[in-house]
């Protein structure tokens, strides 16, 4: 998996910066980072401010955020009505717990999310993050098969090579060894399918196999043992992974026919990446559960939720039953008013729109880059897309362990920044560029993109001929 990696010292323009660097690298521990590779000769990025679809550094240079800062800034960055809304939830009601309390924002941002989702998925249980509100679903679908007598189905059946979260109980779902194996043993209960990348699959290969060995999973297990299935609408990590025609389909057909629940997990799908709200919309499916975060407050403040069906929701809802789960700052008001701005945005501006709008001239910038030998693939939908990166395009030879390393963290990654594109080189599965500029770019975002690209794969591929 790639990782955060040093990028070479830039000249420092005060004291500040070089004492920033300092009390960085004493004190900050930066998530999935190598803390080692940092020193006075390979500085930290560090970004000072950000405004619209570009954020920029100590230095003062100017980066297009391809990333959305992790597909979650989806309206753009410096949206100063966000902040005004944070501020006046703190002079009516700064804080008060979800625990056994309601306040007003969290129910009129419960009721505008329930208005917005596919089919009857009305309850929404907020948390403080994608992983927990994967948590979340894990529990309540555990649970939820115990109070109807069926407590022997604990199982989690998700695909290979997806991220589902850090947290014990998403990470049983996660799909990724390594981010898998330092942490066990694992929570019990989780197993893996093929996903739906189909760029090496024999050319006589059904189109529904990906959804066929779900079925087969579920029957090598024990349908009896199995609680539910959670997949996300497009893959994350893998490279923007999407699914072939009819596979939701075919899945929704196979849960049905073994009583077990959907999870579309769509903490980077939803709020827009797609073009719709959430990608269960997007591909036409109905789930039992949502998993959302990241774009629901624009990312200027932590959210997620979980969100439910009624059948779901059901047995939870009356008597002296409730679901024996919860965390302090889950619907936070704060977050909860910031979030209600967020969705005003969406409507006002229609984002979603803009992304169907725009997202064929996105595309089509990528698909232009194919005249590059390195470039094997380009896939996704929305504004949410890969490039996965080949030695030899005709056989589509990838990379080793070392060549990707060197590809991807010894060369790609640094270039890419260095051009001012922030955009992820990564390696969980093939090695893939990824993009998922905020959904406000336009044409003219996009040939900024290109162009970066065009000169950063056209140099990685002179490279690997080199090599």
């Amino acid at each position: 998996m790639a990782v955060s990696t040093p990028q070479d010292v830039h000249p420092q323009t005060d004291d500040a910066g070089s004492n920033l660097q300092e009390m960085a690298r004493k004190h900050l521990w930066m998530h999935f980072s190598r803390m080692g590779g940092y020193d006075d000769q390979h500085e930290i990025p560090i970004i000072a401010r950000a405004e619209g679809p570009y954020v920029y550094d100590d230095h003062g240079k100017r980066y297009l955020d391809g990333l959305s800062a992790l597909f979650c800034c989806n309206a753009g960055h410096g949206r100063t009505e966000y902040g005004e809304a944070a501020a006046a939830q703190i002079k009516e009601l700064d804080f008060y717990t979800n625990w056994s309390y309601a306040h007003p924002r969290a129910i009129e941002l419960a009721e505008r999310v329930a208005e917005l989702t596919p089919g009857d998925l009305n309850h929404v249980f907020f948390t403080n993050s994608g992983s927990e509100a994967v948590e979340a679903a894990i529990k309540v679908a555990r649970n939820w098969h115990r109070v109807h007598g069926r407590g022997q189905r604990h199982k989690i059946i998700s695909r290979e090579v997806a991220y589902h979260g850090t947290t014990m109980g998403a990470l049983t779902a996660t799909g990724i060894t390594p981010l898998k194996v330092p942490f066990e043993p694992s929570m019990p209960g989780g197993s893996h399918v093929p996903n739906t990348n189909h760029l090496r699959w024999p050319a006589d290969r059904d189109n529904l196999w990906a959804a066929e060995r779900l079925r087969d999973r579920i029957e090598f297990e024990g349908p009896d043992t199995v609680a539910a299935v959670i997949l996300e609408p497009l893959q994350n990590a893998g490279g923007c992974i999407p699914p072939q025609e009819g596979y939701f389909q075919r899945v929704r057909e196979i849960c049905d026919e073994f009583g077990v629940l959907l999870i579309s997990d769509e903490v980077i799908c939803s709020w827009g990446r797609l073009g719709h709200y959430f990608g269960a919309q997007r591909y036409e499916f109905q789930p039992d559960i949502i998993t959302t975060a990241k774009a629901l407050t624009g990312a200027y403040i932590p959210m997620g939720a979980m969100i439910a069906s009624e059948e779901v929701y059901e047995p939870f809802s009356t008597g002296s039953a409730s679901f024996a789960h919860g965390s302090t700052f889950g619907g936070h008001p704060v977050a909860a008013a910031v979030a209600l701005r967020n969705l005003d945005v969406f409507a006002e501006e229609d984002l979603c729109g803009h992304v169907r709008e725009h997202e064929g001239r996105f595309r089509q910038m990528l698909e232009d880059l194919r005249d590059i030998p390195i470039v094997g693939d380009v896939r996704g939908a929305g504004y949410f897309h890969a490039i996965e990166l080949v030695k030899d395009r005709d056989s589509l030879e990838g990379f080793d362990h070392d060549e990707s390393e060197w590809l991807l963290r010894g060369f790609l990654s640094g270039e890419l920044y260095r051009r001012g594109l922030i955009c992820r080189a990564d390696d969980r599965g093939d090695p893939v560029i990824q993009l998922a500029p905020p959904l406000t770019c336009g044409p003219e975002q996009f040939e900024e993109i290109g162009t970066v690209l065009r000169d950063v794969l056209e140099e990685a591929w002179e490279k690997v001929q080199a090599e």
